[in-house]
């Protein structure tokens, strides 16, 4: 049997949920024999395949470029998992949805900016107007609370994922596992 292709994705967040991730530590080694990385933050690749069977996705939905990739991983993936709670909730990225992206921008870039004081339009993707969790773009199937969710979280709801079993989250986040 052919192992599942299992993605990471980190939109707008801090990446805590990835640091997380790779808390399990040895356990990292058990995950590996069942299920192969083809996307991820921590790999090489950097197009995101046509076929995952489990996508775990970080952050949230705060600018153009997140909302193409969240929808594209979504076409492509058989089980989207929403990590942590800026994907599940907007947490700490939806801040600045009370203040809007123009005043961040000009903050960011004008007020505070010594020399060469413009917005950029290159590099940085244009952002949306609100910061939305990603089920309000797309269909998730699993939702994985906390900030971040622990390694133990993460270990138990892989290997559930993987094999089939039993996925009580609640009882994952509400004892700490």
């Amino acid at each position: 049997m052919s192992k599942l292709k299992l993605a990471t994705v980190w939109l707008d967040g801090c990446s805590g949920c990835h640091m997380s991730f790779l808390d399990m530590d040895e356990r990292l080694l058990e995950v590996a024999e069942l299920v192969d990385v083809v996307y991820s933050p921590i790999v090489d690749t950097k197009e995101f395949p046509d076929h995952v069977d489990i996508a775990l996705v970080e952050g949230a939905v705060a600018s153009v470029d997140d909302e193409k990739k969240i929808k594209r991983i979504r076409a492509h993936s058989k089980l989207l998992v929403a990590m942590g709670d800026c994907a599940v909730a907007g947490n700490v990225p939806s801040m600045r949805n009370p203040i809007g992206p123009e005043a961040i921008l000009n903050r960011a870039y004008i007020e505070n900016a010594s020399a060469q004081q413009q917005i950029p339009c290159v590099v940085v993707p244009k952002l949306l107007k609100v910061v939305r969790p990603i089920h309000e773009f797309v269909k998730v199937d699993v939702f994985l609370p906390g900030c971040p969710p622990s390694a133990d979280t993460f270990h138990s709801a892989l290997v559930a994922l993987v094999t089939g079993s039993p996925l009580d989250v609640s009882a994952l986040t509400r004892f700490g596992a």
